[in-house]
């Protein structure tokens, strides 16, 4: 049977490992094995980090309308539930993007709410 050299197949391998963790400090950009390892666990951190992003962007937005809201002497919950109340359906998203810039929007929104509720 043939002898199979596996040089150029690790090498390229290899390469391609480096360069994915160009940049990382010491040796996980410089050995094989701790590279692997590196990159794996660079991996997961990323894909957690994704699902977090999601989490921290809702509470920003909550944050933004709670203050907001009680500018204009109502609060969070009882705006939310205004908000239900009144058939306005708008996103957390939207209504944070509207108290940063267009307050004189969300001022008529809550306007709205108030005359819903009482």
């Amino acid at each position: 049977m043939a002898r199979v050299k596996r040089g150029i197949v690790s090498r390229r391998k290899h390469n391609k490992l480096f360069e994915q963790t160009k940049g990382y400090r010491g040796t996980k950009s410089r050995l094989t094995k701790v590279a692997r390892e590196a990159l794996l666990h660079a991996g997961a951190y990323a894909y957690h980090g994704r699902k977090l992003r999601k989490r921290d962007f809702r509470a920003l937005w909550i944050t933004r309308i709670g203050e907001a809201a009680k500018l204009r002497d109502m609060s969070y919950s009882k705006f939310m539930n205004g908000l239900k109340k009144s058939n306005i359906e708008l996103d957390r998203k939207i209504l944070s993007d509207l108290v940063v810039n267009d307050p004189e929007t969300f001022t008529q929104i809550v306007g709205r709410v108030k005359r819903g509720t009482s």
